[in-house]
């Protein structure tokens, strides 16, 4: 009976149903840890901001120059924690309507070109291949402009940082019929960074019971890949949109493909009508 093709199809849809419930379940878990998500974020800036501090404040500097070194190490990680928090705060601004956003026609491939032009460089240097597919000029969709550039970047660049080869490709999907496009992001970083329960959907880790004092402190922290996920998320939402992880490497599996997709609202164009058709 199971190789009927009915049960089969079945069988496969019932799968993947179970998989779509799974992402969505994480998906709600992981922005509900909004908060704590973001003290997690901001305590590696503040760590090494307090770990300078304490190797200048005892004395351990060789000589005055180094110590002129560690004080504008220190300024730099505030400057780079502000930075953090003025990125979470424009966001929690515009989710709270502080800030509101300009939701108008934009052009979809204008939007995709601005996209491949801030990131095709980095790919390269990195010896990526990075493909954005055209997309039909005449589709517009329903957003904010700056904030749907701002999405699609962030969700290209994430595996730029976290892959070391392979391939990204963003393509478009029009979908006239429920009224949205749907725009795949497919790439191909390793299945370990979705096993990462701390940076991904897992929770806060706990806090960290020391404090470096070593001399080697990293600054080159930014917006972990979990938080970046939730703040497109969030955006997408507030355009009336969503973003759904479809599809996710496993360790030992063939396909390494990871795949998310964003929903944006298509721009419904106005048909005249039977009374304007002859002006």
């Amino acid at each position: 009976m199971d190789s009927n093709p009915e049960v089969l199809a079945l069988k496969e849809k019932l799968q993947q149903a179970e998989v779509a419930y799974h992402m969505a379940a994480e998906m709600s878990q992981f922005k509900a840890g909004f908060l704590a998500r973001i003290s997690h974020e901001l305590r590696s800036p503040l760590n090494s901001l307090i770990g300078l501090h304490q190797i200048i404040l005892s004395d351990l500097c060789e000589d005055p120059a180094e110590e002129r070194e560690f004080v504008a190490q220190a300024h730099a990680s505030a400057l780079k924690m502000v930075a953090l928090l003025d990125e979470i705060l424009k966001v929690a601004r515009t989710e709270y309507g502080t800030n509101q956003l300009e939701i108008q026609p934009v052009q979809l491939a204008q939007v995709l070109a601005q996209v491949y032009d801030l990131t095709h460089l980095q790919a390269a240097n990195r010896n990526l291949r990075l493909q954005v597919m055209p997309a039909d000029p005449e589709i517009y969709v329903m957003a904010d402009h700056r904030w749907l550039r701002q999405v699609l970047m962030n969700l290209v660049d994430t595996p730029l940082k976290l892959m070391q080869e392979g391939n990204i490709t963003v393509s478009v999907h029009p979908d006239a019929a429920s009224g949205y496009v749907r725009i795949w992001i497919e790439d191909e970083r390793p299945a370990s960074t979705w096993t990462d329960r701390v940076d991904l959907f897992g929770s806060v880790p706990e806090t960290d019971k020391s404090i470096k004092t070593d001399k080697t402190i990293d600054e080159n922290f930014t917006l972990s890949p979990g938080l970046t996920l939730l703040i497109c998320q969030t955006l997408l939402e507030l355009m009336k949109g969503c973003l759904e992880v479809l599809a996710v490497p496993s360790p030992g599996a063939e396909s390494n493909v990871t795949r998310i997709q964003c929903s944006i609202p298509l721009m419904i164009l106005q048909t005249p009508s039977l009374g304007q058709e002859g002006k």
